[in-house]
């Protein structure tokens, strides 16, 4: 898919918007929880800074989500733009090596004698 929507009023994290990440299929996300954490949105800072993932809703509503969908078209209709967001997306640091590091860090650390 080229995008994908995440509408959750409440989310603590969730896959499925790291899953869009994964492959490219950018998300577009209620802005809450850990969907606000994982998904960079494509605001004019972001895109600025080359560094939007997808979009982010905010408020949860029927209006923002209607203009977050006319800013995903816009933006699909600009190849070399999107191309550039969904290589962002999938080199986003969604894995575990970097959580398991700093836990094995501080385990380590919490039983050196």
């Amino acid at each position: 898919g080229d995008a994908i929507l995440v509408p959750s009023r409440f989310e603590p994290c969730g896959l499925t918007q790291i899953y869009g990440l994964r492959f490219g299929t950018l998300p577009l996300v209620a802005y809450t929880g850990g969907l606000a954490d994982t998904v960079i949105d494509a605001s004019p800072a972001g895109l600025r800074m080359g560094v939007a993932t997808g979009l982010q809703v905010h408020p949860i509503s029927a209006d923002a989500l209607a203009r977050a969908f006319d800013r995903l078209t816009a933006l699909y209709r600009q190849p070399d733009l999107w191309l550039r967001m969904q290589r962002n997306a999938m080199r986003a640091p969604v894995g575990w090596d970097q959580s398991a590091a700093e836990y094995k860090a501080l385990y380590d650390g919490l039983t050196a004698s």
